[in-house]
C-alpha cells in the first residue's frame, strides 16, 4: 500500500507541474497574441495614413505641376505637335517629313 501511495504522490506532483507548466505558456502565449494585435493595429493605422497621403500627393493638379516645375513639361496643343511616320527609314524621307512638320502640315 506505501508504494501505491508514493506512485499516486508522484503522479500527482507531475500533474501539478504540467499545470503549472501550461498555465504558465498559455500566459505567456496570451500576452503574445495581445503584443501582436497591438502592433497589427498601430500597422493598420500607420497603412491607412500612408494611403491618405499617397491620395493626397497623386492629384492631378498636384501632378501636372511638379511635371510642369521639376520636369520641364509642358501641355500639348496642335501648334507643337510633332508627326513622325513608320516608314522614316532613310534620311531623305525623314527630312521631307520635318520640312512638312515645320511647314506646319500633315505627313
Amino acid at each position: 500500500m506505501l508504494r501505491l501511495n508514493l506512485l499516486l504522490a508522484i503522479v500527482l506532483l507531475g500533474s501539478c507541474v504540467w499545470l503549472i507548466r501550461t498555465s504558465h505558456e498559455s500566459r505567456r502565449l496570451f500576452v503574445e497574441l495581445e503584443r501582436a494585435q497591438s502592433e497589427s493595429h498601430e500597422l493598420q493605422i500607420n497603412f491607412e495614413r500612408l494611403e491618405v497621403d499617397k491620395r493626397a500627393q497623386a492629384t492631378p493638379l498636384r501632378v501636372e505641376r511638379l511635371a510642369r516645375e521639376k520636369l520641364r513639361m509642358f501641355g500639348n496643343s496642335p501648334t507643337l505637335t510633332h508627326y513622325v511616320s513608320a516608314s522614316a527609314s532613310s534620311p531623305m524621307v525623314a527630312a521631307s517629313s520635318a520640312a512638312s512638320s515645320a511647314a506646319g502640315g500633315r505627313p
